[in-house]
């Protein structure tokens, strides 16, 4: 247990001395205010001429009336989208920055086991996106306070809360196979790379009604309204999730433990 307690000491100390975490909670902060923008455009459209291609966006993307509940909805849709992508970068920073600072026969030399390695990366990578998470919804309700959305009420805010803290839950257990591609791919190259071809087949699934069926499309679908066809979760969906972040885990446990290391 010690071991396990130093390898975690010695990821937090390598991302207290980086940088990248405050680019990080920059960048999950001001996603919110950029969607508070557009609601704001949408409750003022005679702002949308002043504001050029914001405005312009903002009344073409489909928003919904600019209360708490279109609010909300539209957050948990985004933070799907934007976990997938941010989360993503984590994971693939917290296993891939070993090769590109050329630390990994360092680390192997240690007198701890492989296994612990990866489990202090992973319980880093949670805690850093759990981080991420708070952050953009925190934001989110700040800025919306701001714009003075109206519609408050504490059941919206509780139920759109859960829905949202789900979705956040499912998109950080589809980490697992990036942390298996940043370690086989010995960098940021190819997890990124794969990352960016999820969003795009996540996208695709839930055009084609595949989207229950897709891993990296079923975070988002738990905010689509109940009764849209085709995009409704069953519960084959949770176990295909399930059985992805299992075997991302598994594969990456394997391979920092038998792979060549040369």
């Amino acid at each position: 247990m010690r071991r396990l307690q130093a390898t975690i000491l010695a990821e937090c100390m390598k991302l207290h001395r980086s940088k990248i975490l405050w680019i990080t909670i920059l960048f999950f902060a001001f996603i919110p205010f950029m969607m508070s923008l557009m609601f704001f455009i949408q409750k003022h459209p005679e702002l949308a001429a002043k504001l050029g291609m914001i405005g312009t966006k903002a009344t073409i993307i489909r928003l919904g009336k600019a209360d708490w509940s279109s609010y909300l909805g539209f957050l948990t849709q985004v933070m799907a989208a934007v976990g997938l992508i941010g989360f993503g970068f984590v994971t693939s920073w917290v296993f891939g920055r070993e090769f590109a600072d050329h630390t990994l026969k360092d680390i192997l030399a240690l007198p701890v086991k492989r296994s612990f390695i990866v489990i202090s990366k992973f319980i880093l990578v949670t805690f850093w996106c759990v981080l991420l998470i708070l952050v953009f919804w925190l934001f989110g309700f700040i800025f919306g306070k701001i714009i003075d959305i109206s519609g408050w009420t504490n059941d919206i805010i509780i139920e759109y809360s859960i829905t949202y803290a789900q979705t956040s839950l499912l998109t950080i257990l589809l980490c697992t196979p990036i942390a298996f591609l940043a370690s086989y791919g010995r960098g940021y190259l190819l997890p990124m790379g794969f990352v960016i071809l999820t969003l795009l087949m996540a996208n695709f699934t839930g055009l084609v009604g595949l989207g229950p069926y897709f891993p990296w499309a079923i975070p988002g679908l738990l905010s689509v309204p109940d009764g849209t066809e085709g995009l409704q979760l069953v519960f084959v969906s949770y176990l295909i999730l399930a059985f992805t972040s299992i075997s991302g885990y598994a594969a990456t446990v394997v391979w920092w433990r038998f792979a060549d290391q040369k």
